[in-house]
């Protein structure tokens, strides 16, 4: 999960998705990271963590980091929260960037929409109730995807 600072939506996405992943009992490994690096070992925003608490998720112990061209190489699956962000990281990454490994998250809920999770930073509370709600289905929908999948693959065996 990748944002610009690794502080507010990104986060809240590796939190909900690493949660949901648990419940699922899969064995994922989600992390989330910055395109920049003005927060590199932050806590997340403290509305973001507040409204993950309230939802039964604490991401207290997360801290920020930027996000480099290994992560193309460590993850199955990274996903942007923005399109800036995919071009970030095509700029950070160069000759490892694979944008068959990249995609916008809100395109599991909204195939090849190409909307943008809102970046709730100079905003007030709502904004991040909103976000993660966002978020959240997004989530859902790639638990789905991958429980399907996963059942596709057990009944082929």
């Amino acid at each position: 999960m990748v944002c610009l600072g690794n502080i507010c939506r990104s986060p809240l996405a590796e939190g909900i998705l690493q949660h949901k992943a648990q419940q699922e009992g899969l064995s994922w490994t989600v992390d989330s990271a910055g395109t920049n690096g003005y927060h590199v070992g932050e806590a997340p925003h403290r509305l973001s963590q507040k409204v993950a608490l309230l939802n039964g998720i604490d991401i207290s112990h997360q801290r920020a980091r930027r996000f480099t061209a290994v992560d193309f190489k460590q993850y199955d699956k990274i996903y942007a929260m923005a399109e800036d962000v995919i071009d970030e990281m095509q700029r950070i990454a160069r000759k490892d960037f694979d944008a068959a490994r990249v995609d916008l998250l809100m395109n599991e809920l909204y195939p090849g929409k190409n909307m943008d999770v809102p970046d709730p930073w100079y905003g007030t509370e709502p904004g991040y109730h909103e976000v993660y709600e966002m978020i959240d289905k997004a989530c859902d929908k790639i638990i789905d995807k991958y429980r399907i999948l996963n059942e596709e693959r057990r009944m082929s065996k």
